[in-house]
């Protein structure tokens, strides 16, 4: 892994609040929904509907946490959620609140 990965991800805190970047369009399909940045143009595919629907609320809620927990994820079954929600971060599709 290299370091700028590493401390891109070490900076995501699903303890903290995060929303949908204001140039962030997400766009549902049966899958789960793509999500198109017009600023960096990048394209990223959400592969269910449950993390479609955390990502949705994520600015409705103070924190990650408390977004996965309104969604029935449990700490036993977040680490998923929280991988794929630091990928988002990273890719500046989610952003700090």
């Amino acid at each position: 892994m290299d370091t700028e990965t590493a401390t891109d991800t070490e900076m995501f805190d699903p303890g903290a609040g995060w929303r949908l970047h204001p140039q962030v369009a997400l766009r549902p399909e049966p899958f789960g929904a793509l999500l198109y940045h017009f600023g960096t143009r990048k394209l990223s595919f959400l592969k269910n509907t449950v993390i479609v629907d955390v990502v949705r609320s994520l600015g409705d809620h103070g924190s990650v946490r408390d977004a996965l927990r309104a969604h029935g994820i449990d700490e036993n079954a977040e680490r998923p959620y929280v991988r794929a929600l630091g990928t988002l971060a990273d890719s500046h599709m989610i952003v700090p609140v």
